[in-house]
């Protein structure tokens, strides 16, 4: 969408839309299975306040390891993916437009409408036991957040982890959800057979921001904690400071403020990465940006105007800035702990990371 279109009238969802086109498709409260693209979902509503508002579609996956296109910007070539959107609603999540497969939209719909693969961990043991598998490097979180709320209902990551432990296959995890936590004792019993990295993604500890922009997550405080007690079970933790967003959170207050709290929970190391908005979770951030900040929408416009990535020499003065204030808080750390337990993140981040952006 063109950011010099923006309106900040609001539309019937109560959101800034641009003028001259549809609105976003309404959210359909009491939406039925959808017919072709999932003709056996069993539809669930749960009348419980941590799900008010949202529909669950369980489902029977085909398959779950995924692989990634080889023309892919990322440098992960399998995940795994347990669910399809998601109740963080970060209004800036790239997978938005992966709804839009579904007859669904990458609004109201990716946060209120959530896939769920209930036969995840059956899929993943068996796929790990064909004889083509060749034991491959697996990331989560690349997609949707597999430690959304959700997963406190279904808990389809235990056997997941399981399957993975029992045959030893290398995995990593991205979240923003502290339920990982649970399932400590699984990682430390993978930890003992196999390689694992764990990361977490806190872009900024400012709460009225979060409260804002990712309104479904735990607070970066609580995510920071989580933080804490892995880096205390002996594992490298990395962060993802992503989101970085222009105007928002890039100036020096916030980049020092994140950059001491990630040290002081203990954090391997830093990796900052810059807002990029691509089809979906542009148009959507679009919206949100012009109800909440709307003086801001023509540095936005500059800023994006090629495309979903800021320039490149935004990019790199931002990750400079970050650097500087992490050298002078320590970061990255040097591990002492037992290599297949992780290792402190590179400035090129690894596949764990590449996501909820």
């Amino acid at each position: 969408m063109r950011w010099d279109n923006l309106s900040a009238a609001p539309d019937e969802e109560g959101l800034a839309r641009p003028t001259g086109g549809p609105p976003p498709a309404p959210h359909r409260p009491s939406a039925p299975p959808l017919p072709l693209a999932m003709p056996d979902a069993v539809v669930r509503t749960f009348d419980t306040p941590g799900f008010a508002g949202m529909t669950f579609y369980e489902v029977r996956a085909k398959s779950i390891i995924n692989r990634v296109p080889g023309t892919s910007r990322v440098p992960f070539e399998q995940t795994i993916n347990p669910y399809r959107g998601c109740g963080h609603a970060c209004v800036y999540c790239f997978a938005r437009n992966t709804h839009t497969y579904l007859d669904l939209d990458a609004g109201p719909d990716f946060d209120r409408k959530v896939i769920v693969k209930v036969n995840a961990g059956e899929l993943v043991r068996r796929e790990l036991a064909a004889p083509k598998w060749r034991g491959a490097h697996i990331a989560m979180g690349t997609n949707v957040d597999c430690y959304q709320r959700a997963e406190g209902r279904y808990a389809l990551m235990p056997p997941i982890i399981e399957a993975l432990r029992d045959f030893a296959n290398p995995f990593s995890i991205l979240t923003k959800g502290t339920l990982l936590l649970r399932d400590l004792p699984l990682l430390r019993q993978a930890a003992e057979v196999t390689r694992i990295g764990v990361s977490y993604s806190v872009g900024f500890v400012d709460e009225t921001l979060w409260r804002s922009v990712e309104p479904g997550t735990p607070s970066p405080r609580r995510r920071l904690d989580a933080v804490r007690t892995l880096t205390d079970a002996g594992f490298a933790v990395g962060v993802l400071m992503a989101p970085i967003l222009p105007g928002l959170s890039d100036d020096e207050e916030s980049i020092e403020a994140t950059v001491a709290a990630i040290a002081a929970a203990g954090a391997a190391s830093v990796t900052p990465l810059a807002l990029h908005l691509r089809p979906g979770a542009r148009e959507w951030y679009a919206h949100w940006l012009a109800r909440e900040h709307p003086h801001l929408v023509p540095h936005y416009r500059e800023l994006y105007r090629a495309g979903a990535y800021a320039p490149q020499a935004y990019q790199r003065e931002l990750t400079a800035r970050v650097r500087i204030a992490a050298r002078r808080h320590g970061l990255p750390r040097s591990s002492a702990v037992d290599d297949r337990r992780g290792s402190p993140i590179p400035a090129r981040p690894p596949a764990e990371q590449l996501t909820l952006l």
